[in-house]
């Protein structure tokens, strides 16, 4: 008896043999290409769109679009790039339909270099920090402009190539180059503005905290008025 042909580990397969193994139609292999690309071809949809649920979407409808032509697929250029190429312009249409291509205000918050007596790298107090921190940049990054923030998200987040963000977003290396100057000097000089700001706020006393440590000590006095130390010459 004939043993079944047994199709090999689709995790262990290149770009190419993974590509075909998807036009193929097998299942394995489709889910290792949305598991292998997922990440990068959501925040490239979340650059674009500055909206998770819309990202989401976006990625999923690339992600048919790409499946139902991966057959043409050739591997001039990465599977990833060819990929995240189809998720941005799925991106660029959904933004281009709802007409909200609007930029935000540059005003960003900074990540201050720790004190010696800073948490411990893994105290809560510490993630928090990192939380923290992760949520201004994110935010401030959404603040960019579409065509920097895309760049800046694939060069600097993903960390892709010049060549593969230019092939990606279909336009020139001196493009992506020039963009992502812009976008790093946009994000330095809020960063900066946001730092004087920061310090200016620094330390706040006034409030809550006030008014506690006022009824502590008045508390405390009143007490010492009236101990019979008090009442002694």
């Amino acid at each position: 008896m004939t043993q079944p042909l047994q199709r090999p580990d689709a995790t262990r397969l290149a770009d190419t043999e993974l590509a075909a193994a998807v036009a193929s139609g097998q299942e394995s292999a489709v889910r290792e290409l949305l598991r292998r690309h997922n990440q990068r071809l959501f925040r490239t949809a979340r650059a674009i769109l500055r909206d998770d649920a819309e990202a989401e979407d976006a990625v999923q409808d690339a992600y048919l679009k790409a499946i139902r032509a991966i057959g043409t697929f050739r591997a001039e250029a990465k599977l990833s790039t060819w990929l995240t190429r189809i998720a941005a312009n799925e991106a660029l249409e959904r933004l281009r339909k709802r007409k909200r291509a609007e930029v935000l205000p540059l005003e960003a918050d900074v990540e201050m270099p720790p004190p010696d007596d800073a948490p411990h790298p893994d105290s809560p107090e510490q993630h928090a920090m990192r939380a923290e921190a992760r949520r201004i940049v994110e935010r401030r990054i959404d603040a960019l402009p579409e065509a920097f923030r895309t760049v800046f998200v694939l060069r600097m987040v993903e960390e892709m190539t010049v060549e593969e963000t230019a092939v990606a977003l279909a336009v020139p290396e001196a493009t992506v180059r020039t963009r992502l100057f812009r976008a790093r000097s946009l994000l330095r000089e809020s960063l900066a503005r946001e730092l004087d700001m920061a310090v200016e706020g620094a330390f706040g006393f006034a409030g809550e905290r006030c008014e506690r440590i006022t009824a502590a000590v008045v508390r405390a006095w009143q007490a010492g008025i009236h101990s019979p130390a008090a009442s002694q010459p």
